[in-house]
């Protein structure tokens, strides 16, 4: 069941205060000054990516329309404003008529990016585009990092599946989202139930240390747990002796037991030795889960181990390392009047320090070598090469106000598979590097 047009609890009713005081202040002068009506066009893309990273991974697109959609002002968010004199009476009274009615066209979510993708592109008025570059940030920004790091962990990981379980070591309508990016970059369970609710994730979860812990004794605390949940749980091996629980487990379950987990130790010899001993019991189906802190590099160390699934938490919430994607919002052109036919001029931020930007609304697309490989990452602001028209990457997401680019979360995750499949075999090694396809700008 997708429950995301359902209006959870998971949810805010209104996404219109998650911005940031100068955008509004913005507004007021440009109502003032006239430029307010002006058609513009602002892109989302990111000048560099995370140290070591080959490539990027675009989430969190569903969740920005959703953003979008939400982004009203009621009488309780004016009243504040007002009392607190962030605006003037005339902007109170335009924001109680904000209805976002411009377009949206973006790279489709679970597609890969690179330095100067534009990701999403926002066009509209300048009043109305202005006001949404915090929410859409903030969104892209985390979900994107979250996605790029379960997307290296699931290279590192092959065949063998990844669970999420992080929710306890980040805010927690964040671990619902973050939940939500693991999905698209690889990963196939979660334990917050509140990302299965929502987004219908599978879910997962058996027993921690603490179930061992309360019972008298580990057998009585495996007996209670196999009775209830049968023998295929998983039994949590690592409370006090590992060759002792696996024994005692095999036991209790017999070989028909599910799996055991190991949440600690040398997780390489342990697995190896918990192993032998499960064979040597006869559970040779009986998988083994390993949790610990997991991040890509501690999964691809376990590469040549017995093991059978991975549990990650704090590792993946925090995005291994690099928390936020580091994209911007950025004004690339606008009309010269709030004529409505006034033609469109380029705009770039041209101050030293790296932060330049490049005017003109721009597309992008994919160049693939005779393999099928991708080869470069192509952006212009004029007319798209023929042998590129093909290969464009944006896609209408929104069109005169309207969502019209929603799609399931399985075709997020499904074309993410493709997308990080089409790229050059070093995309995935975990060795520093220079992103794995050049980015080309035409003219």
């Amino acid at each position: 069941m997708n429950t995301a047009e359902l209006g959870l609890p998971v949810d805010v009713p209104s996404t219109a205060l998650f911005t940031d005081h100068y955008e509004l202040t913005m507004l007021q002068a440009a109502l003032q000054g006239g430029t307010a009506g002006r058609r513009s066009v602002f892109e989302v893309f990111t000048r560099r990516l995370p140290a070591g990273r080959r490539y990027g991974v675009v989430c969190g697109t569903g969740r920005v329309l959703d953003a979008v959609k939400n982004f009203r002002f009621d009488e309780s968010q004016l009243a504040f404003l007002r009392e607190r004199g962030v605006v003037d009476g005339p902007t109170l009274e335009w924001l109680s008529q904000y209805r976002f009615s411009g377009d949206i066209w973006g790279y489709p979510e679970g597609e890969v990016y690179f330095p100067g993708s534009p990701v999403l592109r926002v066009e509209g008025t300048f009043a109305e585009c202005v006001l949404l570059e915090t929410v859409i940030l903030s969104i892209l920004n985390h979900d994107s990092a979250i996605a790029a790091a379960a997307s290296r962990m699931a290279s590192a990981a092959g065949d063998r599946p990844l669970m999420e379980m992080g929710a306890r070591r980040t805010h927690e309508l964040a671990a619902v989202a973050a939940s939500r990016a693991a999905y698209v970059g690889g990963f196939s369970s979660t334990s917050d139930l509140a990302a299965g609710f929502r987004y219908g994730i599978p879910t997962i979860g058996t027993s921690a240390h603490a179930f061992t812990l309360v019972h008298d004794t580990e057998r009585d605390a495996f007996t209670a747990q196999v009775d209830s949940l049968g023998r295929g749980t998983t039994l949590l091996v690592d409370t006090y002796d590992v060759a002792e629980a696996v024994a005692l487990a095999v036991e209790v379950a017999g070989p028909e037991l599910g799996a055991v987990r190991i949440d600690s130790g040398d997780l390489l010899l342990v697995a190896h030795r918990v192993r032998q001993q499960l064979d040597e019991l006869g559970a040779e189906k009986t998988r083994i889960v390993v949790t610990s802190d997991l991040d890509e590099y501690a999964i691809a160390s376990l590469a040549a181990a017995p093991v059978d699934a991975y549990g990650v938490g704090t590792q993946l919430v925090t995005g291994s390392g690099h928390p936020t994607a580091s994209m911007v919002y950025k004004l690339v052109a606008r009309a010269t009047s709030d004529d409505p036919g006034a033609p469109m001029e380029p705009v770039a931020k041209r101050s030293s320090g790296g932060k330049q930007t490049v005017g003109g609304r721009k597309w992008a697309a994919r160049r693939f070598d005779a393999y099928g490989v991708a080869e470069a990452e192509v952006i212009g602001t004029g007319e798209v090469p023929g042998e590129l028209a093909g290969h464009q990457l944006l896609v209408e997401l929104v069109r005169g106000g309207e969502v019209v680019g929603r799609e399931p979360l399985e075709a997020a995750r499904d074309r993410h598979a493709a997308a990080r499949g089409s790229l050059p075999m070093s995309a995935t090694q975990l060795s520093r590097g220079e992103p794995v396809l050049a980015t080309e700008y035409l003219a």
